[in-house]
């Protein structure tokens, strides 16, 4: 695969899959940025004797969970930064970390924010750049998502989140409102993501998708199934990949 950028994107053929796609939305942890190998990282260097692998995977298996609560309006809209510390101070004690004060914990919270992007999305996502506008589309918040983008030099033409339309993915109006945002029919926009779910319920919204392989979002210790499935249209092993796939 070329490690050089194409001086202008080629012509893709009129039944290509995308070629009426306008828009990119990305999917962020786990497509575009290692979250797993991130926090663990992380963990080990503050926090030696404990377990960071198994504690990335908690704080992680906490997510789903807390933003189901408020989408069920058990708990008001709350932005991902808050539900990271709740999950955050529910597992402390779990892992003997029960003592860490207040400034420890908001801390370790903003890791979410300094979250390293896999080796080929900074190249993949500007060879893309060329003939997309690329945007975020997560449920991070606004404020996480964009000290994220700065420190990892990502280089989003926007960032959209769940924060903008109040309701998290796989809400659909997170999806129609992207086409929303750009004024476009949904089958010019496409989600970008390294998760079936998503993708799904982004294509019963009518949007075009591209499954990126993530095999080690879960840990080198936990390989991910990464095998094509129905309904995508494009599946490619990471971003530079996809970009040659749209002539970028």
């Amino acid at each position: 695969m070329s490690t050089t950028l194409p001086t202008s994107p080629s012509a893709l053929p009129a039944d290509y899959p995308f070629a009426q796609v306008q828009v990119l939305a990305f999917d962020i942890f786990g497509t575009v940025v290692d979250w797993h190998g991130s926090i663990a990282r992380e963990v080990r260097a503050l926090y030696p004797q404990v377990d960071a692998d198994a504690f990335a995977l908690a704080w992680r298996a906490g997510y789903q969970p807390a933003m189901a609560r408020v989408m069920r309006g058990e708990q008001g809209w709350t932005l991902i930064d808050a539900l990271h510390r709740q999950i955050l101070d529910e597992i402390l004690p779990r892992f003997g970390l029960s003592h860490l004060g207040e400034a420890e914990r908001q801390h370790l919270n903003r890791v979410w924010h300094r979250l390293h992007a896999w080796p080929d999305s900074v190249q993949g996502l500007t060879r893309l750049k060329q003939r997309y506008t690329i945007t975020t589309l997560s449920n991070g918040n606004i404020g996480l998502l964009t000290h994220m983008a700065k420190r990892a030099g990502l280089p989003w033409d926007c960032v959209l989140s769940a924060e903008v339309f109040k309701a998290y993915k796989p809400h659909p109006d997170t999806y129609r409102g992207v086409a929303r945002v750009f004024d476009l029919p949904p089958q010019q926009v496409a989600l970008v993501a390294a998760h079936h779910d998503d993708l799904a319920a982004a294509r019963g919204c009518g949007l075009r998708t591209a499954y990126i392989e993530r095999p080690h979002e879960f840990g080198v210790a936990q390989p991910k199934d990464v095998s094509p499935q129905p309904g995508n249209d494009l599946h490619a092993q990471d971003l530079n990949d996809l970009a040659s796939m749209l002539g970028c």
